[in-house]
């Protein structure tokens, strides 16, 4: 019996994602895999509204920002909601990794840091410290936020000062 061109497609495709999965790095499978979980999931739709998930601008969220190439922020992370605009967020990825965090500029206790990472210190709902990648804002569908887990005021210097070096770093 012949093999429909459909059925073709399908098994090359699972044999090559098969292959794929093989070569990435044990510590990128988990993610990756998650990630396109997600993205079979949530695709859809046009935004997180669709699902439930509704944010506003200073949301912090845990999100699947995707498959990545190098110097990216991909899969499941946290980050900070920018604006809303469309249907989608312009948000700016985070992290609390320690070494990260310090590496970090401030400008009294790491005036040499790296200028690209903005330390915001330990947020209200956050276990620990948390960093900025600046570089790394971009907009996505809202349908990639998971979930709302905490919130800096729109109105506070803290995000103000974000805004600030989002804008040093864009112009």
């Amino acid at each position: 019996m012949k093999e429909s061109e459909e059925n073709r497609i399908w098994n090359n495709y699972i044999r090559s994602r098969t292959e794929l999965y093989k070569k990435l790095m044990p510590s990128n499978v988990s993610g990756s895999m998650i990630s396109e979980a997600n993205w079979v999931i949530r695709s859809r739709y046009s935004s997180g509204d669709q699902i439930g998930i509704n944010v506003t601008k200073g949301d912090i969220c845990y999100l699947d920002y995707g498959q990545t190439y190098l110097n990216e922020a991909g899969f499941q992370h946290f980050g900070l909601v920018v604006t809303v605009f469309e249907k989608k967020a312009l948000i700016i990825p985070m992290t609390s990794n320690r070494i990260t965090y310090e590496k970090a500029y401030d400008p009294v206790e790491r005036p040499d840091g790296r200028k690209h990472l903005m330390r915001l210190g330990q947020i209200r709902g956050m276990n620990k410290p948390s960093v900025l990648f600046l570089n790394d804002a971009r907009f996505i569908n809202t349908a990639r936020i998971i979930d709302v887990k905490s919130h800096i005021s729109p109105r506070s210097k803290t995000f103000h000062d974000v805004q600030e070096r989002l804008k040093e770093i864009m112009f």
